[in-house]
């Protein structure tokens, strides 16, 4: 039975060695998934040339998640340099010095830069070990937000759990939220502290969820991305996204 379109609302991280395993799992999922994330491990096994043959020849999207931080005028380069692959998402830490930086970098392209508050593998615990400063996370995150977002940033990368209070955010007005740490219910955590199951993230503010291994490690990713779509579907998830 054909399938409708793939709904892009769930991103599909490619989380494996190399770009030619990322590539066929892209083709053992098929038309299931529309929108890839490609990350910083698998920079030095073709991740580049991956993220431009699912694009060019595929017409997949792609969300490329490098985290950049670096000083303003490198980051700025890089940003350009990446922009000229036509990507649809780039991310950059939070700070304001990184994210104005991006923003220029990108000049006109299309390509978003999204940021990220804290990482969704972090709790208070982890803060308190890199002496980033005392507090309840969720308020840590909501100032990187609207810093971030007052620099300049397309949107935001933050846990299920603080979607909804960023998508309150003033700052937040037209911006993208995109949420890792997204788990069906049951599924494996992983690395991932603060999660939420698909439908209960998008109804809670995220644009788009991103979901590496209940994909990549299901006997049948196809079938995995599928359901996840369905849950995508189901009238808990039912709000517009941005892009």
């Amino acid at each position: 039975m054909t399938q409708p379109p793939a709904d892009d609302r769930l991103i599909v991280a490619l989380d494996v060695p190399d770009a030619h395993a990322g590539l066929e799992l892209a083709d053992r999922i098929g038309d299931a998934v529309s929108f890839y994330k490609i990350g910083l491990g698998m920079l030095t096994g073709g991740g580049l040339a991956l993220a431009r043959e699912l694009k060019d020849e595929h017409g997949k999207r792609i969300f490329l998640d490098m985290k950049l931080f670096d000083i303003a005028a490198t980051v700025e380069a890089a940003v350009r340099g990446l922009a000229r692959f036509d990507l649809d998402f780039l991310t950059v830490h939070g700070d304001p010095h990184v994210v104005r930086a991006a923003a220029e970098g990108k000049g006109g392209s299309a390509t978003k830069i999204l940021a990220v508050t804290i990482l969704t593998s972090m709790d208070r615990a982890d803060l308190d070990a890199n002496l980033i400063k005392p507090g309840e996370l969720r308020d840590i995150v909501l100032e990187r937000a609207a810093i971030a977002l007052e620099a300049g940033a397309d949107g935001l990368i933050a846990s299920p759990h603080e979607a909804a209070l960023i998508r309150a955010l003033p700052q937040a007005e037209g911006r993208l939220i995109i949420t890792p740490g997204v788990r069906p219910a049951g599924a494996d955590l992983g690395d991932q502290k603060r999660v939420a199951t698909p439908a209960q993230a998008i109804a809670d503010g995220a644009d788009h969820i991103v979901v590496g291994r209940p994909v990549w490690r299901a006997e049948d990713p196809r079938a995995a991305a599928l359901a996840l779509r369905a849950e995508l579907t189901s009238p808990q998830a039912q709000r517009p996204n941005r892009g």
